[in-house]
Formats: C-alpha cells, structure tokens, sequence
C-alpha cells in the first residue's frame, strides 16, 4: 500500500471487541435465551445462515430487557488485544479509522467516543417505555450495509478504493472484506479467511499495524 491517506473499517463484534454483544445481552434474559441465540450467532458469522433474518430472531428473544440492562451488558464488553494501539497508530499517522456492526448502537456508541473512532454505524434497537421490543429500529447492518458503508466513507473523505483496508472475522463481513483495497481476516471464520488478501491468526489486533505499513505509537 502507499504512504496515501487509508480509511480502515473494522468490524466490531469478535473483531475490534472480543465478544459478541447480543450474546452478552441475551444471557439477561435467560440461560436457555442465551443457548439458543449463541446458536444462531455461530451459524450466521459461519456463513450458514442469512445474517438479516438470524438477527432478526435473535433480537426477538431480548424483548422485555430494559434500557438499564443493555448498560449493564455493554459494561462487559471487552476491547480486542491491541485495539487502542490499532486506532490511535494509524489516526496519528493521519489515516481514518471506522466501524460498522450488525450489532447496536447501544453497545456501540462508548466504545466508538472512547477510542475516538472518526465514524461507526450499528443497528438500532427498538425501544418502548425503557422496554425492549424485539425489533430493530430501521433498515439491518448487514453484509450488504457493511459494504455499502466502506465505499460511502472512503467517497466522502476522497480516499481512494485502493487505500481502503477492511478488517473482520464473520460471514457478513466478506463483502466488506472483498470490496476493499486490502481485506484482511483477523481470527476469522472459514468462509471469511477465503476472502480475505491477508490473514491474522493472533489475537492481537495492532498486527494489522504492520499488514499496511503504519508504525507503532
């Protein structure tokens, strides 16, 4: 890659965070809540299940979970070994850094204001009354969303496609993967690591750092 402005897009969940948040979220309601929607979330990041319907079935087992619990789960979320390296590294070299999720907004938005990310996109969650409904409020971050949201970025900050770096581990992430100039897997799925140009099989996430030539600070 050259020495040019990049945009680095990063995945969120078992990618920038070590932990699926919805699977965080639905152990508040249950063990066997819990059980089923971990189920479904390995079958979707596998590939093997359509990721807008699973997260829509997903998300109808956490109705009835309050505002107050979704804090609660979001206080448990674990940042990715050399996340903070990761973004402050390549923001102090004058390069972007994003993250899209099909996770929430809710989980989302303290982790995107602490590491100071330049911009983040998530799924919504529907609430009523400081209840949960089961519904997602407005259009799904999916495969597609992800995609779309990588090359809306770059066009908005005149980066061009090339310097584009894309980084995830799940099913809905290929098409991000694929789309941009350097897609890399990190921890990845099968089906992810096929996609990808360059694959992290560390848990340490400022090997990225090094993948597209950006020194340590």
């Amino acid at each position: 890659m050259t020495a040019e402005r990049k945009l680095i897009v990063l995945d969120v969940d078992s990618t920038l965070t070590q932990d699926e948040g919805i699977d965080l979220l639905a152990r508040y309601v249950s063990d066997e809540a819990a059980r089923e929607v971990s189920n479904i979330t390995a079958l979707a990041m596998a590939g093997k299940l359509d990721f807008a319907a699973s997260l829509t079935a997903r998300v109808q087992a956490l109705a009835g979970l309050s505002l107050d619990d979704v804090v609660s789960a979001t206080a448990h979320v674990r940042l990715s070994v050399g996340a903070e390296t990761l973004v402050h590294s390549a923001q102090a070299a004058g390069h972007l850094v994003a993250a899209v999720s099909g996770g929430f907004h809710e989980m989302i938005d303290p982790l995107a204001a602490a590491l100071g990310l330049d911009m983040h996109r998530a799924n919504r969650l529907e609430a009523r009354d400081g209840l949960l409904t089961g519904k997602i409020n407005g259009p799904i971050i999916d495969a597609q969303a992800k995609r779309t949201s990588l090359r809306e970025w770059a066009a908005q900050h005149d980066i061009a496609p090339a310097n584009t770096v894309a980084v995830g581990d799940g099913g809905n992430d290929v098409l991000m993967l694929s789309a941009a100039g350097v897609g890399i897997a990190y921890m990845a799925k099968e089906i992810t690591r096929a996609a990808a140009d360059v694959i992290i099989d560390t848990p340490d996430l400022s090997l990225v750092l090094d993948e597209i030539g950006v020194p340590r600070v």
